[in-house]
């Protein structure tokens, strides 16, 4: 091995960025600020400087880790370091070791659960959701091969948007910190292009080409404003005041279910009310690919003998008839078990807009509860960005995120005063209408039985 000759000449912003020693230290915040270079030479000088240093820098694809990362490294390693292709991984002779990971689904950073790393480094942070980031603090720590003393650290590059908007921006901008999170760990730098003198020389076309750009993705990408972008849709929703760990539900609470179905995705809730205008979430079921009597089979073996669920919410369209069946999608599932369904109001504004109310805390108190063990509905609400053109919707997209959010709107909508079960004459003979006892609660409406 030869070796390695690096010559630095960092901008201001990348030399604070090599010298933070922060627990959590942030960098960029727009575009063209150096910000992958920056990264990966400083886990490099680590590496070199420390013997038997453990440090994993991720990348949200494989693509991207390889373009930004693999080939780079390899150029600039080559008689330094050995690489593995298989383990995707540089290996220097004094002990240290750069492993270089994606997590291109949520679920794939659990492969480095049980792992341990002194060093660890998200490129594009706002790529990862605050899963996987939560998850990669759990293998921060030291590894056990080094024999000096190393506090573990983190480190983020960073632009606004992304699916990871809102907790970095929390974390690095807004400095809103949770219990148990140190305000004096985290250090963010912000670098624009035009501290990145190297590109605004040696290519003046790119600053014209971000300031090119629809107004709003121009402020964030040149000028690293994280307003630009909205955040979550619903940034009422806080896990400390809405989820909780076994709820307990009354013996006279009016219980009901919710669905949201659709081939890609069949999203089932179970809820209770306690009269008093409250509803906490107990149960889910998720499962794609179901067609619908599968899913009333699912859904009907999962709710206990002597649970009495007053009724089932869905969507409308599941009462539009077939062509080439003459069947619906609730004679479907009417007929395979799954009784009492009642059409939701579907008006998706004032649904979100009663789904804020029920999450908005009072006195540190909320409308609404979810059970710990809903993890889908618990997962996707902070998800749900805002529809760009309808400013009071949410986005449909990413699509898969948005099945158990529809019907929990579906749930707490069918609990508002105004909410009127719709009916056709073609089955008044099949109907009985039936008050609830808890009308105080807001729900007088009729269910559908054979």
């Amino acid at each position: 091995m030869g070796q390695l000759t690096i010559t630095l000449r960092p901008n201001k912003k990348q030399e604070a960025f090599f010298n933070s020693q922060h627990r959590y230290t942030a960098y960029g915040g727009a575009r063209g600020g150096g910000k992958s270079w920056a990264m990966r030479t400083k886990f490099v000088l680590l590496a070199l400087k420390h013997p038997g240093i453990q440090i994993l820098l991720l990348r949200r694809t494989l693509g991207e880790l390889r373009d930004n990362h693999i080939v780079p490294l390899l150029k600039m390693l080559a008689d330094t370091a050995v690489y593995s292709e298989t383990k995707k991984e540089f290996l220097f002779p004094n002990g240290s070791r750069i492993k270089l990971g994606y997590c291109d689904g949520e679920q794939d950073v659990l492969q480095y659960q049980g792992q341990a790393y002194e060093i660890i480094g998200m490129e594009e942070a706002t790529h990862f959701t605050y899963f996987q980031f939560q998850c990669l603090t759990e293998c921060n720590r030291y590894s056990g091969n080094m024999k000096e003393p190393f506090r573990p650290r983190m480190y983020f590059t960073c632009n606004p948007g992304g699916v990871g908007h809102d907790w970095v921006k929390r974390l690095f901008i807004d400095k809103l910190y949770r219990d148990g999170e140190n305000p004096e760990d985290y250090r963010f730098i912000q670098s624009l292009v035009f501290d990145n003198k190297y590109l605004t020389e040696n290519d003046p076309d790119y600053v014209n080409a971000l300031s090119a750009l629809p107004d709003a993705r121009k402020r964030a990408m040149l000028y690293g404003d994280w307003d630009a972008f909205e955040g979550a849709f619903f940034p009422e929703f806080d896990p400390r005041i809405h989820v909780v760990k076994d709820p307990v539900i009354p013996k006279n609470a009016f219980l009901f279910r919710a669905l949201d179905y659709g081939l890609d995705m069949t999203s089932c809730l179970w809820c209770a009310a306690d009269g008093k205008g409250n509803v906490t979430v107990y149960r889910e079921f998720n499962a794609p690919n179901l067609i619908l009597s599968q899913a009333a089979a699912e859904i009907c073996a999962r709710t206990p003998a002597g649970e009495k669920i007053r009724y089932t919410v869905a969507s409308p369209d599941l009462w539009n008839r077939r062509q080439e069946s003459g069947k619906s999608g609730f004679d479907i599932l009417n007929s395979s078990g799954l009784k009492g369904l009642i059409k939701a109001n579907n008006a998706r504004i004032p649904g979100w807009r009663a789904v804020r109310e029920y999450l908005n805390p009072k006195d540190g108190k909320s409308r609404l509860a979810i059970s710990h063990s809903c993890a889908e509905l618990i997962r996707c609400l902070p998800l749900l960005r805002f529809d760009e053109k309808v400013r009071e919707d949410a986005s449909s997209q990413p699509h898969d995120i948005t099945h158990a959010p529809e019907a929990l709107r579906y749930a707490l909508m069918s609990r508002e005063p105004t909410a009127k079960s719709k009916i056709t004459p073609k089955f008044r003979r099949s109907l009985y209408s039936f008050e609830s006892p808890q009308t105080e609660d807001g729900y007088n409406g009729i269910i559908q039985y054979d």
